[in-house]
């Protein structure tokens, strides 16, 4: 499904930048565990989170969905 390969690719990412789940959460200011459901595929996400997810990780919206 598509939560699950956004999921993996937010936490592929997000482990590049070396910062734990509950520290990017703060950094974008998203409530720990629902950027975990995020990150396991149980979310269908909204493009305002989308876009909340790709600033922290510093890529664009296309760069986050590369290979997806």
């Amino acid at each position: 499904m598509i939560t699950d390969k956004i999921g993996n690719r937010i936490r592929e990412l997000r482990n590049q930048m070396g910062l734990s789940q509950e520290k990017f959460a703060q950094k974008i200011g998203m409530d720990r565990t629902y950027f975990a459901s995020v990150e396991l595929g149980k979310r269908n996400i909204s493009i305002v989170n989308i876009e909340k997810i790709a600033n922290g990780l510093n890529v664009s919206l296309s760069d986050l969905f590369k290979d997806i």
